[in-house]
């Protein structure tokens, strides 16, 4: 069940002219966390109207965006497009200066949840994957003394993050070579969702840790956007090729070698916050088969059943 895009909404969206289904894509035949290759289309268009087609994996219930553009073409949909998509959906002006002030807010509460951890760690060099404009780097690297870098594929929000005195890289961290640099900690904040391949970049940030590094990452949980939308569509996103759960998260950090250490609900009720540490991977964990059940009885429920009132 697909709420109606409102008539407003649809004609700003139209008038970007972005053409979804004409971008080059490609169709994956595995899972990205458990590679089992049995996959459910759940849904056929996103929350813009676009045309696409989200599956999630029958073993772990992992959901992605199947097929999704390539990344030549994520690089220029935020080189030029993100920002006015989102604008136009909101119907409001969103872009590399508006959006700081939410920025600061998030940086204050998410500094307060990682202060007992990372105050006095001997903590030196942070890199911030998908940092937008710098305001949470920039925010982490004062208060804890941290020498902050950033990565992002926005060259607009990354000349903003340079007044923060930060180290910038345009561009996305799948294809950035560190070479033989070593971070003590790696931020992912409000990211992961955005990424092409998950697995391949938690392991690639346990690479890129010290040994004493730690990992602080956040989800929108996709059971939680569903539930508040009550629509699985509205869920998702042409911006986000994956739609994480807690349980699909949890195993993703457990398969790659972290350890979770705190985790906390954002006040939007919807975000989810990791603050992890290295551990061994354990390359087996998934969520409970039982747990995978619920989730797509829940899906169906949620496509079919009348809205709670």
């Amino acid at each position: 069940m697909q709420t109606t895009i409102p008539d407003d909404r649809q004609a700003r969206i139209a008038a970007l002219g972005y053409a979804y289904a004409a971008q080059p894509q490609e169709r994956t035949a595995h899972c990205n966390l458990c590679g089992a290759s049995v996959l459910v289309t759940l849904t056929h268009r996103d929350r813009y109207g676009y045309p696409a087609q989200a599956a999630a994996c029958a073993r772990c219930g992992l959901a992605f965006l199947n097929p999704r553009m390539t990344a030549a073409a994520y690089g220029r949909f935020y080189d030029g497009v993100y920002r006015p998509l989102v604008s136009a959906f909101h119907g409001r002006l969103i872009d590399a200066q508006t959006i700081q002030a939410e920025q600061q807010e998030y940086a204050l509460d998410r500094a307060a949840m990682i202060r007992p951890f990372v105050r006095g760690a001997g903590l030196r060099a942070m890199l911030d994957i998908g940092g937008s404009t710098g305001v949470v780097a920039g925010h982490f690297a004062r208060e804890f003394g941290l020498e902050g870098t950033l990565i992002d594929p926005a060259p607009l929000e990354v000349e903003q993050a340079r007044a923060f005195g930060l180290e910038t890289i345009t561009g996305l961290v799948e294809e950035h070579d560190f070479g033989a640099r070593r971070f003590d900690f790696v931020i992912v904040c409000q990211t992961i969702d955005h990424l092409l391949d998950i697995s391949g970049t938690l392991q690639r940030v346990r690479d890129l840790l010290t040994d004493r590094g730690q990992l602080f990452v956040d989800i929108v949980d996709f059971r939680a956007a569903y539930l508040r939308n009550w629509s699985v569509e509205d869920a998702t996103k042409i911006d986000h090729p994956y739609y994480l759960t807690q349980n699909t998260m949890e195993a993703y950090l457990r398969r790659a070698g972290f350890a979770i250490v705190k985790v906390d609900y954002a006040a939007d009720h919807l975000h989810v916050s990791y603050l992890c540490r290295l551990a061994p991977p354990s390359p087996d964990a998934l969520p409970d088969p039982s747990a995978v059940r619920d989730l797509f009885r829940e899906l169906r429920y949620v496509q079919n059943g009348p809205r709670p009132k």
